[in-house]
């Protein structure tokens, strides 16, 4: 019977402690809106617009990543019923992309915008026709993976297991949602692939053929970053912008640097700001860049350490 009592009492005591701790939460809430989204008729999905990226990954590389077997038989049927699930998701994230952007920059009218939901149609069905177009340019890419590394077997490899691939594959799928001009879902695309990968591209860097990420942690693609066709990066890369103070102020602006076509960048290589790395440049690991490479030239940390002792030479010889 006391146990029984003393049961009672802690379980009144733990309620009142919660029922003043939701209080607190809730007075929080209404004291600072930036991080919460109440009363929201619109905003999108980040489980459902995964899903949709999963979708599109049997669509884009059938075979591989579906439950059965595909042949030539049921292929028609297959492609058909993915094409029909990812038009159905990707219309009613776009549809609440867009009406959420309309709720965020003209005073609620995303709650009646009809023609939000026109565009929604377009734009889904816009992208499903980049489809086959997407495919070729993310062969050349798998081809690349291969051909870069001799560990590698096959391009089936490289397509199952590579993280370098798989980021690549879904910074090419956001890339296209970025060009669309559909609010939030690119970056929840691409930031999806930076938690399953640790490689971060920002959905609106771009990016030509047969681009081959190796190893792949840690390598940051920021958001103006323009790259040229057959460009091999390693881990811990960085093609990012200086220092931005002023934050909001840069945005537009071209802020990360344009590497040329046929160009290596080593392991641990910073490269900042609007600058150019012209073809054939080699970028040797751990360098840090802020001035242009002319073609086909090699930097390398020793190089650059050469350079910083000749800089304080002339710096110490009296004028």
């Amino acid at each position: 019977m006391a146990d029984t009592k003393g049961k009672s009492e802690r379980k009144q005591s733990t309620g009142g402690f919660v029922e003043s701790l939701v209080e607190r939460i809730v007075d929080n809430y209404q004291a600072d809106d930036r991080m919460h989204h109440l009363d929201a008729i619109f905003l999108p999905n980040r489980a459902r617009t995964i899903e949709i990226i999963e979708l599109l990954r049997r669509l884009i590389f059938p075979g591989f990543f579906d439950d059965h077997r595909l042949n030539t038989e049921t292929i028609r049927f297959h492609v058909g019923d993915l094409l029909s699930q990812v038009r159905e998701k990707l219309y009613e994230q776009v549809r609440q992309a867009l009406r959420y952007e309309e709720n965020r920059t003209a005073a609620g009218s995303g709650d009646a915008c009809d023609h939000c939901d026109d565009r929604a149609s377009r734009l889904a069905d816009e992208f499903l026709s980049r489809i086959p177009d997407l495919r070729k340019r993310l062969a050349t890419d798998v081809q690349a993976a291969f051909d870069g590394d001799p560990a590698a077997v096959s391009t089936d490899e490289t397509i199952f297991c590579y993280p370098g691939v798989d980021a690549v594959f879904i910074h090419r799928v956001a890339h296209e949602i970025h060009e669309l001009g559909v609010p939030l879902l690119a970056r929840i695309m691409s930031e999806y692939a930076h938690n399953e990968t640790g490689i971060d591209i920002h959905p609106g860097a771009t990016i030509d053929d047969g681009f081959f990420i190796d190893h792949g942690t840690g390598v940051v693609i920021g958001e103006t970053t323009i790259i040229g066709k057959n460009v091999k990066v390693y881990q811990g890369v960085t093609l990012g912008a200086l220092s931005t103070r002023g934050g909001q102020a840069w945005r537009g602006s071209k802020r990360h640097p344009t590497i040329g076509n046929e160009v290596t960048i080593y392991g641990g290589a910073i490269i900042l700001g609007a600058i150019n790395i012209g073809d054939g440049c080699t970028i040797g690991g751990s360098v840090f860049l802020t001035k242009d490479v002319e073609p086909y030239h090699t930097v390398t940390l020793k190089e650059q350490e050469m350079e910083i002792k000749l800089q304080k030479r002339r710096a110490k010889k009296p004028k």
